[in-house]
């Protein structure tokens, strides 16, 4: 693929490219903008390929993830499997109006599935090719997902009407 559709892909996606990497990044936007970049760098010097041009969205999204895991490693930010489930914990802490904490609250599979699919209009398909994952497995991460957040929704909004 020439250098200049490269560049035009990346154009019309950067907006949505900088949303996944700060979800991927945990919200930290500096670190969100580090791997933007050398997503990017990757990209135009051919480090990652696109193989068919239908689905550079999902290939970009790809790319973003599997870098921001690389980062995140580096800095050793990754979160032990047991620092989620404890987060059980604080649903009483939660505002109505904070949905990014109640979205991140959930298992990070189902989060990233909601986040593609809600705020990044993707098809399941199109998240099962991001994870690596079939499209069986990516459509239950979905609906356990929105049963979750469901939950968690009704859960603060009682809170709040019990005056929490």
């Amino acid at each position: 693929m020439k250098r200049n559709e490269l560049e035009h892909i990346l154009k019309e996606y950067h907006r949505d490219a900088y949303l996944w990497a700060r979800q991927c990044c945990g919200f930290d936007e500096d670190l969100a903008k580090d791997v933007l970049q050398i997503c990017y760098l990757k990209i135009l010097e051919g480090k990652a390929r696109l193989q068919e041009i239908e689905k550079s969205k999902s290939w970009l999204f790809s790319v973003i993830r599997f870098t921001a895991i690389d980062e995140l490693r580096k800095n050793n930010k990754n979160q032990p499997l047991l620092e989620e489930f404890d987060r059980q914990e604080t649903y009483e802490e939660l505002d109505s109006t904070d949905y990014q904490e109640i979205i991140s609250q959930l298992p990070i599979r189902q989060r990233e599935v909601i986040l593609m699919v809600f705020y990044h209009q993707m098809t399941l398909e199109q998240c099962a090719n991001i994870l690596e994952v079939s499209i069986g497995t990516a459509r239950t991460h979905y609906d356990r997902g929105k049963k979750k957040l469901r939950e968690l929704i009704l859960k603060n909004q009682t809170l709040e009407q019990n005056g929490k």
